[in-house]
């Protein structure tokens, strides 16, 4: 009997759970997306706005469309109301497996207020966004009438019908896409008062598509022959850039760096007090600290935390966690990253700059919290303000506001004091090949193209040329509607630009070294990351020329938030260069004897 309870408890214990298992197998939950015929499926309303402005969203029911009694709006995560998403319960009903034939939603009447808010929005092609089961479908509201019309006496309609074909198979919803009838639209065009009546009908259809496969449609217009075609041309362009950049380089520095060698060797061995020239000559002043080494190093340090970054949100997106419409799910990692790797911010950044020999190491980590942060923040405190005026969705709530500061204060701020106490407390000397002078050298006046501007510019304009064709795709997705989901091509096209940075930034500090210009810590940063500055004028060239975005708010988000992230681009590949020339530099300087 002993042993009896035991096992008796345990096998009620199994029952249970396998009871329990059986009913959420066949009850309807939205949780795991299993349903009986006649259950309901959760449908919600998202946004509408303008077809070619993304930015520029607003609550579905801020057009005079069927309000239910109740507006109960969904919880969501930080992703989702970082991404403008605000997602209430819709009016339709849409049963499992039942067909309904042309069944009337509302009959309203629309005041003059109410035509010319519809009015206004099909003359700028508003769009609306809903989620059947966690499955989007997008359609217009209406249309404009331009056929044997004379300018400025075009006529507005409002969509009235909406008819929804959903695909199922077994007990799970796998496709849904919204149609409108043309045939039966309200005339808009005029302000007066109209009597309207919103109608709609389901036709349910049986699939062989399996459940696991149901997102693939959506991601299928990135993978379509010719789009791969160009997508794997523009890879192929680019390998062949750092082929060829490489080998050049590789030939060129390696043949010039011998005769050197070979150069420097002889003379040592002939004349001892014969007058050195070329980058030998300035051994004395290469590893002279360089002027603003605080800032210096927080531009190191922020600069490897992007990297880092942007390398952990590749390994997330290459096993899969960013598929088409995982809502907010992108911007949900790009925080939380963030936050987590503030530390490695502060460890670099302070280590570095107590190489340097550096003693006020707490401003230096206070200038490495603000240094990317600092201009985010101003910048999302304009943009936020421009869409509360326009009553945008992009506009964040109180409590989003809140729960960021609390990242901020309780993970980011802590783990950026723990990076500097530990850089601070790590003792590491800066290791320099050759002894500095007491006084520096005089730089010889040197031509205009070895100037900074002229050397940034050749600088950046190799790398953006490895990357031009690929940014058109990013570009397309992030400010527009198309679907990125080739994100192996992407991180091959991104190590192909820190490979060409690395190198460029190497051969340029080459040359300068050899004019005797021996101030390369700050050139070497700038050149490394001026392609942010090519991108930031690709912007332009975008916004104007391939894309149709108008208006005040959508231009400043894409400008102010496009400078954001061109900026980190910069402090992210400045990192790269100078920490590739720093090597170089350390190397060069290591296999030759000086006194």
């Amino acid at each position: 009997m002993g042993m009896r309870k035991p096992v008796m408890d345990l096998a009620v214990s199994v029952a249970a759970l396998l009871l329990c298992f059986g009913v959420a197998g066949v009850a309807s939950d939205a949780s795991n997306h299993r349903y009986k015929k006649g259950d309901h499926v959760p449908l919600y309303v998202n946004k509408v706005g303008p077809f070619h402005n993304p930015s520029e969203t607003y609550r579905y029911f801020d057009l005079p469309f069927c309000t239910p009694e109740h507006v109960t709006e969904k919880k969501e995560a930080l992703g989702e109301v970082l991404n403008g998403d605000r997602l209430v319960d819709a009016p339709y009903k849409l049963d499992f497996n039942t067909d309904q034939k042309y069944e009337l939603l509302c009959k309203k009447n629309l005041s003059k207020t109410d035509v010319a808010k519809f009015r206004s929005a099909v003359s700028k092609d508003y769009y609306f966004q809903m989620y059947y089961d966690d499955l989007p479908l997008w359609g217009f509201i209406g249309k404009v009438d331009k056929e044997g019309k004379d300018v400025g006496e075009y006529r507005y309609f409002l969509y009235q019908r909406f008819h929804f074909d959903v695909f199922y198979n077994n007990d799970r919803v796998i496709e849904i896409t919204v149609h409108t009838d043309p045939n039966i639209m309200l005339d808009v065009t005029e302000d007066k008062n109209i009597e309207v009546e919103f109608v709609y009908s389901v036709k349910w259809k049986e699939t062989t598509i399996s459940f696991e496969k149901r997102m693939e449609k959506y991601s299928q217009t990135s993978s379509l022959p010719h789009h791969l075609e160009i997508h794997w041309f523009s890879i192929i362009n680019s390998c062949v850039t750092v082929l060829l950049l490489t080998g050049f380089l590789g030939t060129i520095l390696m043949r010039v760096l011998k005769n050197d060698f070979v150069k420097y060797a002889h003379d040592e061995e002939s004349a001892d007090d014969e007058e050195e020239t070329g980058w030998k000559y300035i051994h004395g002043d290469v590893f002279r600290f360089p002027k603003y080494k605080s800032l210096l190093a927080a531009c190191v340090g922020s600069g490897t935390q992007l990297f880092t970054l942007t390398i952990f949100t590749f390994i997330l997106a290459l096993v899969g966690v960013f598929y088409p419409y995982n809502r907010g799910a992108l911007f949900t990692a790009l925080v939380v990253i963030y936050a987590l790797t503030s530390g490695i911010a502060g460890y670099a950044a302070t280590s570095f700059y107590c190489q340097l020999e550096g003693t006020n190491w707490v401003r230096n980590l206070l200038l490495t919290g603000c240094l990317f942060c600092g201009p985010l923040f101003l910048t999302f405190c304009f943009l936020n303000t421009v869409a509360i005026v326009y009553s945008a969705t992009a506009a964040l709530p109180f409590g989003t506001m809140v729960v960021i500061v609390l990242i901020w204060t309780l993970v980011t701020s802590p783990l950026l004091v723990l990076g500097g106490i530990a850089g601070k407390n790590s003792k590491s000397e800066f290791q320099a090949p050759v002894r500095t002078t007491k006084y520096p050298r005089e730089i010889p006046e040197l031509p205009w193209y070895r100037h900074a501007v002229p050397q940034m510019i050749m600088a950046g304009f190799l790398p953006f040329s490895a990357i031009y064709i690929e940014l058109y795709y990013i570009f397309a997705s992030v400010w527009g509607h198309r679907i990125y989901t080739i994100y192996s091509i992407l991180f091959i096209v991104f190590i192909i630009l820190v490979i060409v940075t690395a190198f460029i930034t190497i051969a340029l500090t080459y040359f300068q070294l050899a004019a005797e210009d021996h101030e390369w810590w700050w050139r070497s940063f700038l050149c490394g990351g001026s392609t942010g500055l090519f991108v930031y004028g690709y912007c332009w060239y975008y916004y104007y020329a391939r894309s149709d975005m108008s208006g005040f708010m959508q231009t400043s988000f894409f400008f102010g938030y496009m400078a954001c992230i061109c900026y980190g681009f910069f402090l992210m590949l400045g990192m790269v260069g100078f920490r590739a020339a720093l090597l170089f530099v350390r190397h060069i300087y290591r296999s030759i004897k000086c006194e």
